[in-house]
């Protein structure tokens, strides 16, 4: 088979397993790319993501040619999301629902993605002989966006992510690395110029410099990654914000005019609601609906979803900062109701929540609530929680 009816043939597959893109690469990363990961984690960028400093990790994310034994060829592919139907103005106004990362509005796309390249290797067996192969999608030591920039899908923005000239940024990515030998794609042309429109809407400025997010203050990592307190300084910023952020992507020229999603191949019939099956509840839920789930209905409500990443504790700790930021003392008594909690972190911003929110007609009963729960709380985080939400109430 020649080159390009390898390549057409593998873009068909792909196509009808519900890829748009579909690019090859080699298994190498431009130095730039490996200088910037170092310095990245020189600079403990990472905060707690302790395995994205790990020796061995950090070199396999230099070297994708170790992820398999002779590799030949990472065919690169993404599978675009629907963005959200919301103007981002519309999403910080709404101050009682909860903003939810476009990706997460559906199933895990790990589980879908995952499935779909196993069939697409299966296929390309088929089509090509038998070769090792190996898929990944988001879990593995591999740099992704600068495999899918190698590989021509699209170049990465100042915000970090992968943008393709038609389709913009909302893209997920997975690879499928194989022994066979196919033929590289040209690397895409970087076409940010000069703007700095991701960079200017960062809430917490987590965009330190073009192509560098730190994250310690991206909410991205803060509402699902980093499972501890959230730093009180970083907390007002976050708005109603509970699980990812999409600012710097919303705000994006090339999102703006991105064409809708189509399929590249007509028979596959498929549709963009089979795939991730986006769920109406979880575009801008009611903040006191999700303050009020209990472990069992958590479960039930996110098994396929990617947000039983946070666990119930991490999903209700950013409920309560959305909380706070609200200016809706309405929410005052479902935050009373979570004061005793099994959970610490939800206690704890909970405390910080009900001071935010408190005026002269509630001072006095939420001083009494927290002195009383000083008096038996047993974790030293919320103690230090109450000592300052004490001081801040006495203060109103």
């Amino acid at each position: 088979m020649h080159a390009d009816e390898i390549k057409s043939t593998i873009r068909k597959k792909a196509s009808q397993h519900g890829f748009e893109l579909c690019y090859v690469t080699r298994p190498a990363i431009d130095s730039k790319h490996a200088l910037a990961l170092q310095k990245w984690v020189e600079a403990d960028m990472q905060g707690d993501m302790a395995w994205m400093a790990e020796a061995s990790r950090l070199q396999r994310r230099k070297e994708p040619q170790s992820m398999l034994d002779d590799v030949n060829a990472v065919i690169t592919v993404a599978m675009r999301y629907a963005p959200p139907e919301y103007a981002l103005a519309q999403a910080c106004a709404a101050t009682d629902h909860g903003v939810i990362t476009a990706y997460a509005h559906g199933d895990d796309y790990h589980d879908v993605m995952k499935k779909r390249l196993k069939m697409l290797a299966h296929d390309l067996d088929e089509e090509l002989g038998k070769h090792d192969q190996r898929v990944f999608v988001d879990t593995a030591p591999v740099l992704e966006h600068a495999l899918a920039e190698s590989a021509g899908l699209g170049w990465q923005g100042k915000h970090t992510l992968t943008i393709h000239r038609e389709l913009g940024s909302w893209l997920l990515l997975g690879e499928i690395f194989t022994t066979a030998d196919i033929a590289p794609d040209e690397p895409a042309i970087n076409h940010c110029g000069s703007c700095s429109a991701c960079i200017d809407v960062c809430p917490t400025g987590a965009i330190v410099a073009p192509y560098v997010v730190d994250a310690r203050l991206c909410i991205s990592y803060l509402t699902i990654e980093y499972d501890g307190f959230i730093p009180r300084e970083l907390r007002p910023k976050m708005g109603n914000r509970i699980y990812g952020c999409d600012d710097c992507q919303q705000i994006c020229p090339w999102n703006g005019h991105a064409r809708k999603a189509v399929r590249l191949d007509e028979e596959s019939q498929l549709k963009r609601a089979d795939l991730l099956n986006p769920r109406g509840e979880n575009v801008l839920p009611d903040l006191a609906r999700l303050l009020q789930l209990d472990a069992e209905s958590f479960r039930e409500a996110y098994r396929k979803s990617p947000i039983k990443r946070t666990k119930r504790a991490g999903l209700l700790r950013n409920v309560c900062v959305a909380m706070g930021n609200s200016a809706n003392r309405g929410f005052i008594p479902v935050l009373l109701a979570v004061l005793d909690d099994d959970e610490a972190l939800i206690r704890g911003h909970a405390v910080w929540a009900l001071a935010k929110l408190a005026g002269a007609q509630e001072r006095d009963s939420l001083l009494k609530a927290m002195l009383d729960m000083q008096a038996s709380e047993q974790d030293d985080r919320v103690q230090d929680e109450l000592t300052a939400s004490i001081n801040d109430l006495r203060m109103v």
